[in-house]
């Protein structure tokens, strides 16, 4: 039998494509799939093409597009191949909100967090990556706005922006959200001001030197330190003042100062104004952020001298 002369009931159809009754009326009023004519009771009749076009609609509908782009394809505007491009592109905008949605979802509940909380959370998180880099930007303009600072370090400060990934895993989620709020803390701001406003005063405080080397000398103190903390070391102790001792004395060479009484006053002035957890926490949120390696903290090795050397100090 000639297949042009194939007709099928809108029951026939339903029967053949798996399709309901009620679907095949949609899309035939939707311009989808046209019915070939009518019996002469008035009940649609339909032909091959109809069925093929069918198959083809429900392809596509389980595929996610929506009627508008399907009717484009039948109407051969667009190829399939094009509307598969941007659906796909479509899905993977979906998906990333899905899985930051997930991420900051499995943040709040690990932290148990208020309403207010919540919605501050969500307002972070739905930032973009130029957003997100903007209030780091006015965060750090705002702290170093009219101070004469080390440019080299100021210039480290912004490059440092954070770089939430496509796919974060909660702790960047979290790691953000923190960040967030930290710079965005009145108070968290001022203290890192006056950081500036400190560091841009004093010459000695690696200022006017040479900045790598006054970095390296931290670090090395920073280590040693934390190994003689470590050593449960009470800071009152004889024991730890004989730790402390050859420690400063290299400091303050790598410095390029001597050890003594003048320096001693100046290192426990410096822990005092730069010794910082939270600004230490600014850092190493922006590592887990970005995906840095871990940065260990040094504010307890830094803590432990000061207060051994302000208990020997007289």
């Amino acid at each position: 039998m000639d297949s042009n002369r194939l007709r099928y009931s809108i029951g026939q159809l339903s029967r053949l494509t798996g399709l309901p009754v009620r679907t095949i009326r949609f899309y035939g009023d939707a311009g989808l799939v046209p019915e070939s004519g009518r019996t002469p009771a008035g009940y649609r009749w339909y032909g091959l093409e109809a069925a093929e076009r069918l198959g083809l609609v429900r392809s596509l509908r389980e595929l996610g597009l929506g009627l508008p782009a399907i009717h484009r394809v039948l109407a051969h505007e667009v190829t399939i191949a094009q509307v598969a491009a941007t659906h796909a592109e479509a899905i993977d905008v979906q998906i990333r909100t899905l899985r930051l949605r997930r991420a900051l979802l499995t943040v709040i509940a690990e932290r148990g967090v208020t309403p207010e909380e919540v919605e501050l959370m969500h307002r972070l998180a739905q930032l973009s990556e130029a957003e997100r880099r903007r209030m780091v930007e006015d965060f750090v303009d705002e702290v170093f706005a009219g101070v004469d600072a080390n440019p080299d370090f100021v210039a480290q400060m912004r490059s440092a922006l954070p770089d939430l990934p496509v796919d974060p895993s909660p702790d960047q989620v979290d790691a953000w959200i923190e960040l967030g709020e930290m710079i965005s803390d009145p108070d968290f701001r001022r203290r890192i001001r006056l950081m500036a406003e400190s560091y841009a005063e004093d010459p000695s405080s690696g200022n006017r030197g040479d900045q790598q080397a006054a970095s390296a000398a931290g670090l090395a103190f920073a280590g040693a330190a934390e190994e003689a903390r470590a050593r449960g070391l009470d800071p009152a102790s004889p024991e730890a003042a004989a730790a402390v001792g050859p420690l400063l004395a290299e400091y303050a060479a790598g410095l390029g100062r001597r050890d003594g009484a003048e320096f001693r006053e100046w290192f426990l002035g410096m822990v005092d104004t730069f010794v910082d957890r939270q600004a230490e926490r600014y850092w190493q949120l922006l590592g887990i952020i970005n995906g840095w390696p871990p940065i260990p903290s040094t504010v307890p090795a830094w803590e432990w001298a000061a207060e051994t050397v302000r208990a020997h100090l007289s």
